[in-house]
Parts: C-alpha cells; structure tokens; sequence
C-alpha cells in the first residue's frame, strides 16, 4: 500500500498548474542531481545505474519513496531522495517516462536466445514462471511493476541476483519465489535478451 504522502502527491499531480510547475521542478533536480548517474534524460551511460527514460511514472515513484523510508536499501539513493517530496517523486518519474527507452544490441546473441525463451515461457523443468507473465510478453511492464525492455542487461542481471539473496528488500516476496529457482546462466540470458528489447 503507498504512503499516505505519496498518495496525496498522486492525486494532485493531476492538474495543469502542477504539470508545468512540476516538471520544471523535476529538470531542476535532474540537472542538480540526478544527471550524474542516470544522465540528463534517463539514459543511463553505465550499466552500474539504471535507465529510467520511459519507465513508468507511478513505479519510479514507488522506488523514490521507498528509498526515502528504507523499504529499499541504498546509501547513495537515500542520501539522494532524503528531501524530495512525495510530489518531486511525482515529478521526477513524469520527467522520466516521457523520454524514449534504450535499447543496446546483445552482445552474446544466443544467450540472449536463450533469454528470450525463458522470458516467454519459463523453464518448465526447474519451476520458473515466464517472466512476461508479470511484465508483458513486450518487456514494457506496468504502472506497479517495472519496464524492462531496454534496462541495461547488467543493471537486470544485478537485480535479479538482489532478489535471489533477499539483498533487494522492496517488491521481494514474489520476485524471490521466482528467481531463487533461476541459474545463473539463466539471469544473464534473460537480461542479455531484455536489454535489446
């Protein structure tokens, strides 16, 4: 369930007057900010960071409040977050999405045939769900669960190896449950796949 403060950005978020106010807001913090990791348009140069361009608004939010409450761990993005509000959150994942995802070529193509498989159908022998159940058989996610095609594939490869120790300590219960049943191999494949969506 979101914070109440978060909710209370979400529903003002809807009129113009916060729009234009906002976004301008949100620039002003990207180019302070942001930009050093996640660049000026959310195209991420490093895979050791994120990309955010066209990711979801609502889950860009989620992860900047539950940097700010500890339900997600990071010291940088805490530091980061600690004075933004729960309509900057707002702000930022809008400034955000509006720019075009990534999308890189896979450097090992049939390990990222591979991915592709387990993302659309799983690997039946070992119990693991297809992945685009959840994310969409396009990678493109939704408002509660993140965009994936496009994600740097070592960004991905890193997460699902979080979710797998329980080092990731947001949005674990279920992914947990599915990537704990997933080799190593397979998490490098599905992100290698994923990464040129």
């Amino acid at each position: 369930m979101a914070a109440p403060a978060l909710v209370c950005g979400l529903l003002l978020s809807g009129s113009p007057a916060f729009a234009q106010a906002d976004q301008a807001r949100a620039k002003k913090i990207v180019s302070g900010v942001c930009f050093l990791c996640h660049g000026t348009d959310g195209a991420s140069a490093s895979e050791v960071f994120p990309r955010l361009a066209g990711q979801h608004w609502e889950y860009i939010a989620k992860q900047l409040e539950n940097f700010k409450t500890g339900k997600r761990t990071s010291t940088a993005m805490a530091d980061m977050v600690a004075k933004l509000t729960p309509e900057e959150m707002v702000a930022l994942g809008k400034y955000f999405e509006k720019f075009p995802p990534g999308k890189e070529e896979p450097k090992d193509l049939p390990l990222a045939n591979v991915g592709e498989y387990i993302f659309l159908h799983g690997n039946r022998y070992s119990g693991v769900a297809a992945c685009s159940s959840c994310h969409g058989k396009d990678g493109g996610g939704t408002a509660q669960l993140p965009r994936l095609a496009g994600q740097h594939a070592a960004y991905l490869e890193s997460q699902l190896k979080n979710f797998s120790s329980r080092a990731r300590n947001n949005d674990n219960a279920v992914m947990h449950s599915i990537v704990s049943k997933m080799t190593p191999l397979e998490m490098a494949a599905v992100s290698e796949y994923l990464s040129a969506r």
